[in-house]
């Protein structure tokens, strides 16, 4: 579960997350002092204006800002040892994405299980009620309502928080953990398959064998600046740590890292930008010269309810933003979700190959692989190197992954 923190602003009508990279690097540059020791103290305390957090989550969770480019920049202010914290927290979205790529059978039950839970609340009256209230923040636990109507209206939510949320959802509430990682996946702006579900997971009880999150009155009060009481949120929470809709089960073994692919020199090329990569950049640099550009939108694939529009209108001029970072003499379509559009754009430039950077597992895979089938052409998906370097150690628990964090930065952050 990422953390944000808005940036101060003069005006208080301007989004908190301008949709555009340049205002992910800003972010990136206002922040870039605090990532040492500052970050380290104060990451865990969910405060008013949130303080001792980057913000840079939404930028990252679509690539609009890198996780390479925010590694050097963090690294070359305070060093490795110095950042190591920060890094380390960068290195969890990392982790996910990797162990669920390898795992997308984990991505799919989940899938199965919303349905279900869909089905349930068409025929469940208590359960729909009760989920309607938890949605919509009436509940009656007041730090739960207060999240509920904060990630509604700005799409946002402090890690911590989002921990805490989870957990009041399963273990106090009851409610079924794929309604819950839905509820998130639609309202966050940086609402990501593999992080929001594996992290929703884990505070289940489901990732980690043995280890359950479970909310604690005092830790809540202690992180929040005593904002809430703990003697009457206290008598509120589940005291034991149980789950009413699942039990571990060992994890499928892992498969194979993803090969990279080469696309051929000489080709008219296309290059296809989506929600997952929106960075140009990375495959101009490996000596891309796309004749034409398109971006895939999939953000209504992330659920089968209706996505919150702050997701949908940042998503989508995000994705605008892109199209417009795509080269010099490389015209871009608007972003579609259509995938008939995108194969009309195909044909209309008489493409030879389409070019897209690998989309790991969640909607935007999805749509690549529908619209694999239906072009006359190769969709050839090269690997970034940021993934090649750190997938091959998301193969069991984070520990793994975090002791190779300095051999992943040399081979990632090579220029």
């Amino acid at each position: 579960m990422d953390d944000t923190r808005p940036a101060p602003r003069a005006d208080p009508d301007a989004p908190a997350f301008p949709p555009t990279r340049a205002a992910g690097l800003d972010r990136l540059a206002a922040f870039v002092d605090r990532a040492g020791h500052h970050y380290a103290r104060g990451r865990n305390h969910d405060l008013p204006g949130h303080p001792h957090v980057s913000g840079l989550s939404p930028y990252l969770r679509h690539r609009a800002v890198t996780e390479a480019e925010v590694a050097r920049a963090v690294v070359d202010r305070h060093g490795r040892e110095g950042a190591e914290k920060f890094l380390s927290e960068l290195f969890w979205r990392t982790y996910f994405k990797g162990w669920l790529e390898r795992r997308p059978v984990i991505w799919d039950g989940h899938r199965r299980a919303l349905a279900r839970a869909r089905d349930r609340l068409a025929t469940e009256a208590g359960l729909c009620r009760a989920w309607e209230d938890a949605c919509e923040g009436r509940t009656g636990i007041e730090p739960f309502d207060h999240w509920a109507r904060e990630v509604a209206a700005t799409g946002y939510l402090h890690n911590h928080a989002r921990m805490w949320f989870a957990s009041i959802w399963m273990h106090t509430l009851r409610l079924p953990l794929a309604l819950g990682a839905d509820f998130f996946l639609r309202h966050l702006l940086d609402g990501d398959p593999a992080s929001n579900t594996l992290s929703w997971r884990w505070v289940a009880g489901l990732h980690t064998e043995g280890k359950v999150y479970r909310a604690r009155a005092r830790n809540i009060a202690q992180h929040t600046g005593g904002r809430f009481d703990p003697e009457v949120l206290g008598h509120r929470l589940a005291r034991e740590d149980q789950m009413p809709d699942a039990a571990f089960r060992p994890h499928p073994p892992p498969a194979p890292v993803p090969a990279d692919m080469a696309w051929e020199d000489g080709c008219r090329t296309g290059l296809l930008l989506h929600d997952d990569d929106l960075d140009p950049g990375d495959l101009l640099a490996r000596g891309l010269r796309p004749v034409s550009a398109a971006v895939l939108s999939a953000t209504e694939g992330r659920s089968p309810f209706r996505v919150s529009g702050n997701v949908a209108r940042f998503a989508q001029a995000l994705a605008a933003d892109a199209a417009r970072r795509c080269g010099d003499g490389c015209p871009a379509t608007a972003p579609t979700g259509d995938l008939d559009a995108l194969v009309g754009w195909a044909r209309e430039n008489r493409l030879e190959q389409v070019v897209a950077p690998y989309a790991p597992a969640g909607p935007a895979r999805a749509a690549l692989d529908r619209l694999e089938e239906r072009l006359h052409v190769p969709l050839v998906r090269p690997l970034r190197r940021w993934d090649a370097a750190a997938w091959p150690w998301c193969t069991a628990g984070y520990h793994k992954l975090r002791a190779r964090i300095p051999q992943i930065l040399d081979a990632a952050l090579l220029d």
